[in-house]
């Protein structure tokens, strides 16, 4: 049994060895391309994708797909009222803003506003960026989403 363990942690051991010859290490210029400016210009790169494919559908079109457990909420065209066109020209857009929707939708807190939120992890908690879910396209797609700006007073 003893030598069975043995050949396995030696297995192992080979094959993290192995592994780690096969992965190139990042060079110089691969570091150059993951500089703040390059994901910038990525995420630039993905709010004209999403531009132009809202330029060329109706405003029910949906353009991101978010999910809470088995629920799923989208987030279509949209108007300058409500959808991504409105977050886009409201609170801006970008992959960090996707990127919150996305984790206020997942695993945020209902917020009573028909949608949900992050919080500070603070007594008192604070909440941080929100969500609200409900348009005229649909009971779950997104209406809006933005950062909380002003700090209700609550107890621990």
């Amino acid at each position: 049994m003893r030598l069975n363990a043995t050949r396995t942690i030696a297995a192992l051991a080979t094959a993290v060895a192995t592994s780690a010859l096969v992965i190139p290490a990042a060079s110089p210029a691969t570091a150059a391309t993951s500089s703040p400016a390059a994901t910038s210009s990525s995420a630039e790169v993905v709010a004209d994708s999403i531009d132009a494919t809202c330029r060329s559908h109706s405003r029910t079109y949906i353009v991101r797909t978010y999910y809470r457990g088995p629920g799923k909420y989208t987030l279509r065209c949209g108007t300058s009222t409500w959808g991504w066109k409105h977050i886009k020209a409201r609170h801006g857009w970008n992959s960090t803003m996707d990127r919150k929707i996305s984790a206020a939708i997942w695993s945020g807190r209902p917020n009573g506003r028909g949608g949900y939120s992050t919080y500070t992890n603070t007594c008192p908690s604070i909440e941080k960026f929100r969500t609200i879910i409900g348009t005229p396209a649909g009971t779950n797609d997104l209406l809006t989403a933005y950062k909380v700006t002003t700090r209700a007073a609550a107890k621990c």
